[in-house]
């Protein structure tokens, strides 16, 4: 995280940000050892004061924190059940873990006192997936439900936050990190590492529901222009044309959506 970049850019999108700031940049950089180690919750703190007044920021923050926080108990969890995650996969999940434990405290941080408190968790989600931390597969089945769901509500979040750099920047890094946890649990799983609504691998369909879209901007149909600029000319048939078509865009999620998705997990 280039911490003076983000600076700059508050700057230009807010004349009166750096008056907000707790610590000028001489003084970031006078402690630049203390700041070496403390930057992520140093950073996450100090755009908290500079833009604690926007609602719509702490709305889809928290939103997200949500979202962390079923991911971080669910891999905690994961992690600690005895004999359920096999020995040639236990690092990937560690870091998993891990990285899920970061973007709560990041955005716990952020938030404040104007953070959500953690709910309980259900993760069998009223029986529908039994003996998930007993059961690798169901384990893997969650795990990749979790990360593509986490990817596509980044995704359709990221426009309200349009006018809050930082915190764009910050929920794109998160996105991003996201769709590699996904990719790798379907490499595991043997899958191909994109997300597919012809490719669940026993995920609920409403994970993937809409990635089968084909038009882009402004009904822009991708079909018709890959046959016309690509495909065919090489000899492609037309089922992997579209299979191809229709994976090369990742569509997001709604809040309702995604609320639907999580829903019977949270048991309040």
């Amino acid at each position: 995280m280039n911490l003076f970049n983000i600076f700059s850019e508050i700057e230009k999108s807010d004349a009166e940000a750096t008056e907000r700031f707790q610590f000028s940049r001489r003084k970031l950089l006078k402690t630049s050892a203390i700041a070496a180690v403390a930057t992520p919750a140093l950073f996450a703190a100090t755009v908290n004061k500079a833009f604690a007044d926007s609602a719509t920021v702490v709305e889809v923050l928290n939103f997200a924190l949500t979202l962390e926080y079923l991911e971080a108990e669910f891999y905690e969890k994961g992690n600690m059940a005895p004999g359920l995650i096999p020995e040639s996969d236990k690092m990937v999940f560690e870091k998993i873990g891990m990285h899920e434990k970061e973007h709560v405290d990041f955005l716990k941080t952020a938030l404040g006192d104007q953070a959500v408190a953690k709910p309980a968790f259900d993760f069998t989600a009223g029986g529908a997936f039994p003996d998930p931390f007993m059961n690798y597969q169901v384990f893997l089945t969650l795990s990749q439900a979790f990360e593509d769901t986490g990817v596509r509500a980044y995704k359709g979040q990221a426009p309200r936050l349009k006018d809050d750099k930082p915190f764009l920047l910050a929920a794109l890094k998160i996105h991003s990190v996201e769709a590699r946890h996904a990719a790798e649990v379907r490499l595991i799983r043997g899958q191909r590492v994109w997300a597919s609504e012809m490719e669940t691998g026993g995920v609920p369909a409403a994970v993937y529901a809409g990635e089968n879209n084909i038009y882009q901007k402004e009904g822009i149909d991708l079909i018709s222009l890959t046959y016309k600029d690509m495909y065919l000319s090489n000899g492609t048939n037309q089922q992997a044309t579209e299979m191809i078509v229709r994976e090369a865009f990742d569509e997001p999620l709604t809040k309702e959506q995604v609320l639907a998705i999580a829903g019977p997990f949270i048991k309040s």
